[in-house]
């Protein structure tokens, strides 16, 4: 007798998402942002999906009060959170847009569609000084 026959099998695959099922991104982000809030009935969610079903749009909003703890020092807190709900869609075979309402970062302009990415303008080159010389430094004189 082998020590495999012993050993019964799952019925079910672990790990794996069907095809049909989508995260759902109101908990998940509900669940990572409230902690930060001080008011957490303040939160909105709202979540789109594309008409594909592979691209998610989350818009959030909160108490202007609470942005700091949010977005954390430098951006850690959002960016954190930024990479947990696209952890989550892309393991759902999904792509997703966290925005914030009243932050700078929009994306105004930009098709919902549109399977291009998000870029950046390319950077203003640096205008030279004078006849391209380093300037003379002068002595100081007492």
């Amino acid at each position: 007798m082998s020590l495999n026959r012993l050993v019964q099998k799952p019925h079910h695959k672990v790990g794996k998402i069907s095809a049909t099922t989508s995260p759902d991104y109101v908990e998940l982000v509900r669940f990572l942002i409230q902690p930060f809030l001080d008011s957490p009935e303040s939160l909105s969610i709202d979540c789109e999906m594309s008409g594909t079903g592979k691209r998610a749009w989350i818009r959030i909003a909160f108490d202007s009060s609470d942005k700091g703890k949010v977005f954390g020092r430098g951006g850690r807190n959002i960016q954190a959170i930024r990479t947990v709900v696209a952890a989550a869609a892309t393991a759902a075979g999904q792509s997703v847009y966290l925005d914030i309402y009243g932050s700078t970062a929009t994306r105004e302009g930009l098709s919902f569609d549109d399977d291009t990415e998000e870029r950046l303008p390319p950077p203003k080159p640096r205008e030279k000084r004078g006849n391209g010389h380093k300037p003379i430094a002068r002595s100081r004189s007492r």
